[in-house]
């Protein structure tokens, strides 16, 4: 009998930029327009299957980032991977969380990490240069649009991530 692989992700972002959203969407398929604010760490689970292998991913979903809040670089410690996620219509968001990746691979080494453009059903509203995207992709970075609303590339979100982790 095969191990069981389980893998810790930590979702990283600016608070209200739909961390939580993207986790229930993924893990239950559920949207909800009620906006609940994570404190401290909130932890999910979902079992899946990439290329025959089955795998537990471990969700922890990190309270928003501000000014009043610093990550707790402690949550990150023994994850495969992040998901660093950015509200569209919130430029600002995707600095705070370019700003943040730094001092993530300082504390813990590089891990395999996806940026996910959150809010993309709003993307006539986006606040967001396509120069800047292209710069960051230039980089290596791996850039998915994703609305946790419609739920669309949210399953393709964690996946990517899922199999840049098991290489």
């Amino acid at each position: 009998m095969e191990a069981m692989i389980q893998k810790k992700i930590c979702m990283i972002g600016a608070y209200a930029v739909g961390k939580t959203s993207l986790v229930a969407r993924f893990v239950q398929s559920i949207f909800s327009t009620k906006y609940l604010t994570t404190v401290g760490v909130k932890i999910n689970k979902k079992k899946i299957t990439l290329d025959g292998k089955e795998l537990t991913l471990i969700l922890w979903d990190l309270h928003g980032e501000d000014e009043f809040q610093k990550l707790r670089l402690s949550y990150l410690r023994g994850s495969s991977g992040y998901i660093l996620v950015a509200d569209g219509t919130r430029r600002d968001t995707l600095e705070k969380v370019i700003s943040l990746l730094p001092s993530a691979e300082e504390a813990y080494g590089k891990v395999p990490h996806i940026l996910a453009l959150n809010k993309s059903d709003l993307a006539k509203e986006w606040d967001l240069p396509d120069s800047v995207i292209a710069d960051l992709q230039q980089q290596g970075w791996t850039v998915i649009p994703t609305s946790a609303k419609t739920g669309l590339n949210v399953e393709n979100l964690f996946t990517t991530l899922a199999r840049k982790m098991m290489e």
